[in-house]
């Protein structure tokens, strides 16, 4: 639906730091999906600006019930976010005991409504770590799943075959490469790329945590295996540091440009709207989220 008319004093922009850098640079905030969600549920501004794929714009308005929540691109969706099933979900916890059903934050409002918790690549080893359940059904990003669980080895997990798109293109063979050629440079990944590659790795973390630790480091060149939107934060963060990057671009996020947000603060944009029952089903694994993250 579209938007009513709402200036820009009236708003809060929130970017995803794989959006392009011009959309970037003109947030409010910029960062990963967990700190993004944390600022959502303290937005103090009628309207919220998601630069974001249509997942983290139901996660604003599901923390945000009673605010305006707009996404520049309606058609900016996450594949991975659909990877899993309410039927296979509840199937699985009929037959098995003692089971949490995680969910990765990347997922549509209705996964998330099926859940006990909801987790971020930062955070997720923490919070499967205090659940005190011995089964965990994670969905839907089974190569983020799959690296959780070599960390939190005493419980047993279950998978939907979900991964991102993106991250899954990236071959052990490019990083191999890069490394061949740039035998000092540390290799950062992120945990939803796949176990071989992460093998390889110097660094596995959340996009955030990458940034933390680029910075940190004494390194001068890093092969960074992540959305190379990320590039505009290292460059503000790391100066005079080179990062090459091996993954590919997420169509989806770069659908978000500095026109479709200035659209929004005349008019335009897409609201996100959801049904009352859903919202709060979806709020309950959201809010423990934050909870079991402090």
């Amino acid at each position: 639906m579209q938007a009513q008319r709402k200036g820009r004093e009236d708003c809060i922009v929130l970017a995803h730091y794989y959006t392009d850098g011009a959309v970037q640079a003109m947030a409010d905030y910029v960062g990963d999906s967990y700190y993004l969600a944390k600022v959502a549920a303290k937005a103090d501004k009628g309207t919220i600006v998601f630069c974001g794929v249509r997942f983290m714009g139901e996660s604003a308005k599901i923390l945000n019930p009673g605010r305006r929540v707009l996404l520049p691109d309606d058609a900016a969706d996450c594949p991975m976010a659909h990877m899993a099933s309410a039927a296979r979900i509840r199937a699985l916890r009929a037959a098995v005991e003692d089971l949490a059903v995680v969910c990765y934050i990347n997922s549509t409002a209705q996964l998330k409504a099926e859940s006990d918790v909801c987790v971020t690549s930062s955070n997720a080893v923490k919070i499967v770590s205090a659940l005190p359940n011995k089964n965990i059904l994670f969905i839907p990003d089974e190569n983020l799943g799959h690296f959780v669980h070599a960390q939190v080895p005493g419980k047993k997990f279950y998978y939907s075959g979900g991964y991102c798109p993106v991250h899954a293109q990236l071959l052990a063979s490019d990083v191999e490469s890069e490394k061949l050629a740039r035998p000092n440079a540390p290799v950062l990944a992120h945990p939803e790329c796949k176990a071989e590659l992460l093998a390889l790795a110097d660094f596995i973390g959340s996009t955030s945590e990458i940034i933390s630790f680029a910075e940190g480091s004494g390194a001068s060149e890093f092969i960074l295996c992540t959305e190379p939107g990320v590039l505009w934060e290292l460059s503000r963060r790391c100066p005079g540091k080179r990062f090459v990057p091996v993954t590919p671009v997420c169509a989806d996020m770069k659908r978000i440009t500095p026109a479709k947000v200035e659209a929004c603060f005349a008019g335009g944009g897409f609201e996100v709207q959801m049904d009352e029952e859903l919202m709060r089903a979806a709020r309950r694994p959201l809010e423990r989220m934050l909870e079991l993250a402090r």
